[in-house]
């Protein structure tokens, strides 16, 4: 199956190579579609995911993979791809709401000039609500390997270092799998793409 692998905020496709590589071992056709934020704007990268579907994928046989800030530009895309609907969705640590991270950060000048207006947008209730969701079968892997104490920004809730586990989710009806590991770094993780690879196997076929 052809599967389009969206890298999260402040990475490159660089940052999927090894899911990449795990995942054409298990039968599949890995494409790493890349952006930046801090010279794209959201619908110029929504525009560019678009044409790259519509260019290299098989007509309604494919699987939309996204990490972190990548989930949002999938989310953005849905509504431009009525007619090449994915097979499936997987989202690796997603911003579903808000997140308190963002609304702390986007204050500050260095992470408005390196994240441009994406990262001004994960900050936003209104657009983060507004995204179009899912509407074929959708897996969340959500982390939390982040540390919990009393005086921690989550206190002693479930994170991945970056967001809250309810920030992951959501209340998105969606499946969510809990996995020990920390934002950045959890599209490496072997439990996920073991995972991931049995999801696309029973609901979609390879």
């Amino acid at each position: 199956m052809d599967l389009i692998l969206v890298h999260g905020m402040g990475r490159t496709p660089l940052s999927m190579l090894r899911l990449r590589r795990r995942l054409r071992r298990a039968g599949h056709h890995p494409i790493l579609f890349g952006y930046s934020p801090t010279f794209e704007t959201l619908q110029g990268a929504t525009a560019r995911l678009v044409k790259l579907i519509e260019r290299r994928v098989d007509t309604g046989h494919y699987a939309l993979v996204g990490h972190s800030l990548g989930t949002v530009i999938i989310r953005s895309a849905l509504g431009q791809l009525e007619n090449r609907a994915p097979s499936a969705c997987i989202f690796l640590a997603p911003p579903m709401l808000a997140c308190k991270a963002a609304k702390f950060f986007a204050r500050f000048w260095p992470y408005q000039w390196l994240m441009g207006e994406m990262g001004q947008l994960l900050a936003q209730d209104a657009f983060m609500h507004g995204l179009p969701m899912p509407t074929v079968p959708t897996l969340i892997y959500a982390g939390v390997a982040g540390p919990r104490a009393a005086w921690l920004p989550f206190g002693m809730a479930a994170n991945d270092g970056i967001l809250s586990l309810s920030e992951a989710t959501g209340g998105f009806a969606a499946q969510v799998v809990q996995v020990p590991a920390l934002h950045t770094f959890i599209m490496n993780s072997a439990q996920v793409c073991d995972d991931m690879t049995r999801f696309l196997a029973h609901r979609v076929g390879k």
